[in-house]
């Protein structure tokens, strides 16, 4: 799941939390999406003492992004509460979250 927020500069600040059944498995977690040219290696969540995986990035406004989370090195996940979802061409959805302000 995420949260956005707003911020002074007009960017968007969005905190991405994997959601815990699929924390409970994992190791090693990216975010992967075309805010980072969707590398597998770029934006990695940290791990919390409580378990939780967690990242916060700030994205520019008024955007859609399309994202999946990358569990493990294989695993593909969307996200459970993303704004909604796009088909890709590898026969799957991406999640997008969409940073306009009434969004």
């Amino acid at each position: 799941m995420f949260t956005k927020r707003v911020l002074k500069s007009g960017k968007v600040k969005v905190e991405f939390v994997l959601p815990d059944a699929i924390a409970a498995e994992a190791v090693s977690v990216f975010v992967v999406g075309d805010f980072n040219d969707w590398s597998e290696t770029a934006t990695p969540m940290t791990q919390l003492k409580n378990g939780k995986f967690k990242i916060t990035i700030e994205l520019e406004p008024d955007r859609e992004y399309r994202f999946r989370y990358l569990v493990n090195g294989t695993q593909w996940h969307n996200d459970w509460n993303a704004d909604k979802y796009v088909a890709n061409p590898f026969s799957g959805d991406d999640s997008v979250i969409n940073t306009a302000p009434d969004a």
